[in-house]
């Protein structure tokens, strides 16, 4: 079985001041991540835009991934996900070609409410392409499908499935974990509610905070696992700040101030805040 990080760095997709793909850069943000103790990274998810990516841009990122210098034991876990499955599968097939990429985390398709049995499909076709130890993500919140319990049992009869990320309803987790046993892996993206979420049964974090505070972020989510730190009131400060407003334009300008790596700002809309 195939043992997952419990604590990821959700990365941001630099861009150029054209709002063209900055390959480089978002490359120099992992590296400086990797060298300030994060082990796994999830690339081209939410946070990393993929819905704003062409297929071609987020196959040079995939390549570009593979090809970098990191640490041997970094976890690189890469989104896939399209409106369209034949897109998809196209970009699984560019993941499968690339060693260095450990995993892919699967979203379903946005906006267009396929069926249950239709989202499943999807689902397996871009495993079989991927040929990767497979997230599933459930967001129905960005993309208007909720991903059924009972789908969700059929799909995990496949030793692929190695996890899922819950951005559902969280107080379906405990059925969750019942059905899956007590140490596999279910993944959270909201940082502001953990205590609350870790005793639903959640025990892995994809963290936009990472991005900025990597070591104190991981340190406080351990000692919250283990029950062995009350509040920390510095970091839910620093969460309320990144969470209060547009949270990717914030993390990306303050990813530029504090490394020097120019992430630029998020694809309009988002950063356009012209009266």
């Amino acid at each position: 079985m195939t043992t997952l990080q419990p604590f990821q760095a959700a990365v941001p997709t630099a861009f150029n001041d054209d709002e063209s793909l900055n390959v480089d850069a978002t490359i120099a943000h992992i590296q400086y991540l990797a060298h300030h103790g994060i082990r796994s990274v999830l690339v081209s998810g939410a946070t990393g835009e993929q819905h704003s990516l062409t297929l071609a841009e987020k196959q040079a990122l995939a390549v570009a991934v593979n090809n970098a210098s990191f640490p041997d034991d970094l976890e690189i876990i890469f989104g896939v996900a399209s409106i369209q499955q034949r897109e998809a599968v196209a970009l699984a097939t560019t993941v499968a070609a690339q060693p260095r990429i450990s995993g892919i985390l699967l979203g379903l398709p946005p906006y267009i409410l396929p069926t249950q049995q239709e989202a499943a499909n999807y689902v397996r076709a871009i495993m079989a392409a991927a040929q990767r130890p497979t997230i599933l993500a459930n967001d129905p919140h960005r993309t208007g499908f909720n991903l059924e319990l009972t789908t969700l049992r059929q799909l995990v009869r496949s030793p692929q499935v190695v996890g899922l990320k819950e951005a559902g309803d969280p107080e379906r987790v405990p059925a969750i974990r019942q059905l899956m046993g007590n140490d596999w892996p279910i993944y959270t993206g909201n940082e502001t509610d953990l205590r609350h979420r870790l005793a639903l049964g959640y025990n892995h974090l994809s963290s936009i905070s990472a991005n900025l505070y990597s070591e104190d972020m991981h340190t406080w989510f351990d000692h919250l696992r283990t029950g062995t730190q009350g509040p920390d009131d510095l970091m839910i400060r620093r969460l309320a700040a990144i969470h209060s407003g547009s949270t990717l334009t914030f993390v990306k300008a303050r990813i530029t101030a504090q490394e020097g790596t120019p992430m630029g700002q998020p694809r309009t809309p988002l950063g356009n805040f012209a009266e």
